[in-house]
C-alpha cells in the first residue's frame, strides 16, 4: 500500500485526502490549523502533529498550500517533511506557486536528494471533491510510477508536460484564461444590470453557440444569486493573478489585460471579499 503524506487540508487538500483514502492509500495529513485536518482523522487518515511526522516512511509527500513560503516552510528540516522522507520518496508539489516559487522548491528538493514533481491542478473545490481534477505534471520519468496512484486518485487525467516547471508554466497560462473569463463575465453582468438587461438573458443568448462557456454558467449563477461560497477564494485568485503578471514581466511581455484583472481582483480583496469565491469580483464591478 502506498503511503502518502498530504500537507495542507484546506478547500482543495481536504477533498484530495478523502479521495486518496477512497483509493485505498495509507494517508497521513498535516495542516497548520490542526482543527481543519481533524475531520480527516475520522475518515481514516492519520493526523500528524508536524510535517516531518506525516512524511516519516511516506512514498509520496503532497504539498497543497497557499503559497511558496508556506510550502517551503512545511518541507524544511528539522520539523519539515524533508526530515522524515526516505531517499527514494517523491515530493509532489500540487499547489499554485508560480515559476519562482516552484524553482525554489525544486532547489530545496535537490539539496536534500529527493525527486521533485511539479504538478499543479486544474479545477476547484467541486472537481477536487469528485476526484476529477486535471493534473499538470512535470518532473523526472523515474518518479511517474510512484506518483501515479496519487494522481489517479485525485484526478480524472494527468498530463505529463516535461521537466519540472513545465506544469507550473501551463498552470499560469490556464489561469490567465480562467481569471480573464470570470472578470469579463462579471463586467458584462454589471453592464447588463445598468442597461436593464437581465444577466440570465445574456446567458441564454450565448447558450449552445460558439460563445458559450460552461464556466460562465457556474460563475454566472453565483453572480445572479449574489451568493459566493468559496470554491476558488478571491484572495487566492488575486495571488494567482500576481504570479501571472510577474511571469509576464520577467519575459518582458506587456499584458494589459492581465494587469487590469490583477488590479481588479486585488481591489476585491481590499473591499473584504477575499474569502468569498472568485465570482465575487462581480461585487467590485457592480459596486455592490
Amino acid at each position: 500500500m502506498t503511503t502518502v503524506a498530504l500537507l495542507g487540508t484546506g478547500i482543495m487538500g481536504a477533498p484530495m485526502a478523502r479521495n486518496l483514502l477512497l483509493a485505498g492509500l495509507d494517508v497521513r495529513v498535516w495542516n497548520r490549523s490542526r482543527e481543519k485536518a481533524s475531520p480527516l482523522g475520522e475518515a481514516g487518515a492519520v493526523v500528524a502533529g508536524s510535517p516531518s511526522q506525516a512524511a516519516s516512511g511516506a512514498a509520496v509527500v503532497v504539498t497543497m498550500l497557499s503559497d511558496a513560503d508556506a510550502t517551503q516552510a512545511s518541507m524544511r528540516p528539522p520539523d519539515g517533511a524533508l526530515a522524515g522522507l526516505a531517499s527514494d520518496a517523491v515530493w509532489a508539489q500540487m499547489g499554485t506557486l508560480g515559476s519562482a516559487g516552484t524553482e525554489a522548491c525544486a532547489a530545496l528538493a535537490a539539496e536534500h536528494g529527493i525527486a521533485f514533481v511539479d504538478a499543479p491542478v486544474l479545477g476547484t473545490k467541486q472537481p477536487a471533491e469528485q476526484g476529477a481534477l486535471t493534473v499538470l505534471a512535470s518532473g523526472p520519468d523515474a518518479a511517474r510510477e510512484t506518483v501515479a496512484p496519487v494522481f489517479d486518485a485525485v484526478g480524472a487525467r494527468t498530463l505529463w508536460l516535461g521537466d519540472a516547471g513545465a506544469g507550473t508554466r501551463m498552470k499560469l497560462v490556464a489561469n490567465t484564461w480562467v481569471l480573464s473569463l470570470v472578470e469579463a463575465l462579471a463586467e458584462a453582468f454589471a453592464l447588463a444590470e445598468r442597461l436593464d438587461v437581465r444577466p440570465q438573458d445574456f446567458l441564454e443568448a450565448i447558450a449552445g453557440g460558439p460563445l458559450d462557456v460552461g464556466y460562465a454558467k457556474v460563475k454566472g449563477g453565483a453572480m445572479i444569486e449574489r451568493d459566493f461560497p468559496p470554491a476558488f477564494p478571491l484572495r487566492l485568485a488575486a495571488k494567482d493573478a500576481r504570479l501571472i503578471a510577474e511571469a509576464a514581466e520577467k519575459q518582458a511581455l506587456d499584458l494589459p489585460l492581465v494587469r487590469a484583472v490583477a488590479a481588479q481582483l486585488a481591489a476585491g480583496v481590499e473591499r473584504g471579499y477575499g474569502e468569498e469565491d472568485l465570482a465575487a469580483t462581480f461585487r467590485t464591478a457592480a459596486g455592490s
